[in-house]
């Protein structure tokens, strides 16, 4: 599945625009892990690879403001070390 067709079956994950043609994969990620569903977050996984996810993952998490949920950071900081391996 190609990320703008994830994006645009999954409004409620990208309130803040409807422009999904411009949304990169790291705010589409971001946005995923922090307010999607299970599904969401496997399926999207999926689509971009578990070891792209958890990478873009990683260095969103290294910057110095990051928009996780700390509940979210901590558990796909575990999630992605046991299944991106």
């Amino acid at each position: 599945m190609n990320l703008e067709k994830f994006v645009k079956k999954r409004p409620y994950l990208f309130w803040s625009t409807r422009n999904y043609k411009n949304l990169s994969t790291a705010v589409i990620l971001e946005n995923t892990l922090n307010y999607g569903d299970f599904s969401d977050v496997k399926e999207l996984v999926k689509s971009i690879g578990p070891k792209e996810s958890a990478k873009i993952f990683r260095i969103q998490l290294r910057k110095a403001r990051s928009n996780y949920r700390p509940e979210v950071a901590h558990y796909f900081q575990l999630y992605f070390k046991k299944y991106a391996v």
